[in-house]
């Protein structure tokens, strides 16, 4: 016997259901826990290279297969090879700087010591009154901070080599789900769209806020953070300064934190450089710096990403923190995308509650 729509037996067994239903997607979701990266960046890729796909397409409409391959060509060939050869350089210079810093060839206290001997008799008589001068407490921190510092990326960039199995193996199932995204990227976004107990309009909203922040952050921020990180690390190896792959990755890291930027390692290079009396690569160091550096952010940033995102300055540098916490290294998207689905959401929410 059939049961009535307003059966408690009908209830019971929707209940029932969704609990089936919750507890195998969680299952699901932690057996894909491990390669949550490799899935979150073939979906990244998959959505920014979405425009070269139908281009394809529509050169090859009966031969799907071909445009995705295609496709994944050609993001091997501009962006994930280069991508390879700038983490074998960083793997190299870290272990270099690792050693050099622990064997004590790098020295932070003698540079500092360096730097005091050249500061000028008044300011150094300021120092001293005030503590703060070749025995001072403050020079010991910022030799423990600088020395804690660098060992810090020195050592995340031996980790790189050491993990090198995993980061193979996640590169490869990445491509295989790439290619998958790729081909059948708009028959998966449709079946989720059914799937998902939403309104159109809310679904409308969200896919698109989701589609904009991750093309806004891989090719905007990512892509001016690469260019600074590449522009600084080239000046740094044109003036034969100590591990420029290093500094530059570090500098590309930390142009992407708003209010913070490359000017925190480039600038107190440009400084040492000249109190040390090198002027000519001090000046060099900080022209190009102030000219070249600085500027790829405010010529780059409006083309690649222009208003899309759309979030206050704090609150991406606040994500972007909190989503390396807890993510690591994928956290410099994640971070931004979960921000901006939460405002998008808040947002929606507070339009249907405004009067007609």
């Amino acid at each position: 016997m059939n049961t009535r729509p307003n059966d408690p037996r009908s209830s019971l067994k929707d209940k029932a259901f969704l609990v089936l239903l919750v507890a195998v997607s969680v299952a699901f979701a932690w057996i894909l826990q491990p390669y949550y990266g490799a899935l979150f960046w073939a979906a990244a890729l998959a959505i920014l290279f979405a425009p070269l796909q139908s281009r394809l397409l529509k050169a090859m409409p009966e031969r799907r297969n071909l445009a995705a391959l295609t496709c994944l060509l050609g993001i091997v060939l501009l962006v994930l090879l280069p991508l390879s050869w700038i983490a074998g350089m960083l793997v190299k210079e870290g272990a270099q700087v690792y050693q050099r810093v622990g064997s004590g060839e790098i020295n932070f206290s003698a540079y500092l010591q360096q730097i005091y001997a050249a500061l000028p008799a008044s300011v150094t008589a300021l120092l001293d009154r005030f503590g703060l001068g070749s025995s001072g407490l403050l020079q010991e921190r910022l030799t423990a901070a600088l020395t804690r510092g660098s060992q810090f990326f020195a050592a995340q960039a031996v980790s790189i080599g050491q993990d090198a199995f995993n980061l193979v193996l996640g590169f490869f199932i990445m491509l295989y789900l790439l290619f998958f995204f790729l081909r059948d990227g708009r028959a998966l976004i449709l079946r989720l769209r059914q799937v998902i107990p939403l309104g159109e309009q809310i679904k409308d909203e969200l896919g698109s806020k989701f589609a904009t922040v991750i093309g806004a952050t891989v090719k905007g921020n990512i892509a001016v953070a690469m260019a600074q990180g590449a522009l600084g690390g080239l000046i740094f190896w044109a003036l034969d300064l100590n591990a420029p792959v290093l500094w530059g990755v570090v500098m590309a890291f930390l142009s992407l934190l708003p209010a913070v930027g490359a000017a925190v390692v480039w600038l107190p290079m440009a400084i040492y450089l000249f109190i040390t009396g090198q002027v000519v690569q001090g000046s060099v160091l900080l022209a190009f710096g102030v000219l070249v550096i600085g500027l790829v952010d405010n010529i780059l940033r409006p083309i690649l990403v222009g208003k899309d995102t759309k979030m206050p300055d704090y609150v991406v540098l606040l994500s972007t923190l909190g989503g390396i916490s807890m993510f690591g290294l994928h956290g410099f998207v994640i971070g931004p995308v979960i921000a901006a689905m939460c405002m998008a959401a808040w947002s929606l929410l507070a339009a249907s509650q405004e009067p007609d």
